[in-house]
C-alpha cells in the first residue's frame, strides 16, 4: 500500500512537507526504544512511536523506513522536522494511540510486528 493511501485513511498530519508519499509500505513496527527499533524494524516499514527527538530520524534512515508516525498527538521538535526534511524521511502525526493506529493499519492489510 502506498504511503499516501495510509495518510488518507488515517487522516495523518504531514510534517514538514508531503515528500515520499509514493513509497510502498511493507509493514509496521511499534516501539519507543531506539535500540529495539534498530534491531527489529525492517526496510519499508512504518514506525509508530511517541518519541519526537531528532534521533528517530537517524534510526529511520539507518533502517530505510518508509515513514515515522508520531502517535498520541506528539508534536515533533523543530530539530526533528529539519532533520527529517534534510534526510527525506516522511514525518507524520496522529492524535490516535499506537494501538489504534496499528489496528487500523492491520485492518487495511498492512502487516508488521512490534512491542
Amino acid at each position: 500500500m502506498k504511503l499516501s493511501e495510509i495518510v488518507h485513511h488515517l487522516d495523518l498530519k504531514i510534517e514538514p512537507s508531503p515528500m515520499g508519499m509514493d513509497r510502498e509500505v511493507l509493514g509496521g513496527y511499534c516501539g519507543d526504544l531506539l535500540s529495539d527499533v534498530m534491531a527489529n524494524a525492517r526496510k519499508g516499514y512504518l514506525w509508530l512511536t511517541v518519541q519526537s527527538h531528532q534521533n528517530i530520524v537517524a534510526v529511520a534512515v539507518l533502517k530505510d523506513l518508509a515513514a515515522i508516525i508520531l502517535v498520541n498527538g506528539r508534536i515533533p521538535e523543530e530539530e526533528t522536522i529539519k532533520k527529517a526534511e534534510a534526510e527525506g524521511i516522511p514525518l507524520l502525526v496522529s492524535a490516535r494511540s499506537a494501538y489504534e493506529v496499528a489496528g487500523i493499519l492491520h485492518g487495511l492489510g498492512v502487516g508488521g510486528e512490534g512491542n
